[in-house]
């Protein structure tokens, strides 16, 4: 399965005015939530930035003191392939990673049909170029109300035909 996955706030925003995702940082019980959505995926397909702020994952400052469900996060991440598409980046900074100029549909289509395991494609830009292709075949964005505000401005969550 290909799953586009994503937080978002409650008003459907991905990111703040300033580009940011911090105020969507999950507490323990949310972090296990996720850590058994994300279990069966072995490749993550990230553009540039998402892979720029996804790859605290590989070496998370300590991390023996965190939480179980932090610690099996990181462990899941590392486990798992990444492909980052971008024209900018030159380099990785995190095991089992490869850098992919562009996204083609074809190819990750190729890639779904032959894996033994789930992708999942995160980030707003790789989002709005999944929807077009129509290449997901499940949406999972899950939010709730950080501080009892709503969000916007900022980057809406990619619309995506399943």
């Amino acid at each position: 399965m290909l799953t586009y996955f994503t937080i978002c706030s409650i008003d459907g925003f991905i990111e703040d005015a300033d580009g940011r995702f911090d105020w969507a940082a999950p507490d323990a019980e949310v972090h296990a939530f996720v850590n058994d959505l994300e279990r069966p995926v072995g490749t993550y397909l990230y553009g540039r930035r998402m892979y720029e702020t996804m790859v605290f994952w590989e070496s998370p400052p300590g991390l023996a003191e965190q939480s179980p469900a932090v610690q099996e996060y990181a462990e899941i991440w590392q486990a798992a392939d990444k492909i980052v598409y971008s024209k900018t980046l030159s380099k990785v900074a995190s095991a089992r990673t490869r850098i992919e100029p562009e996204l083609d549909p074809e190819a990750v289509r190729r890639l779904k049909a032959s894996a033994g395991h789930d992708l999942s494609i995160g980030g707003a830009v790789a989002g709005r170029l999944v929807a077009p292709a129509a290449l997901a075949v499940s949406l999972r964005g899950w939010s709730w109300r950080h501080g009892g505000d709503l969000l916007g401005p900022g980057a809406l969550l990619a619309p995506v035909t399943c």
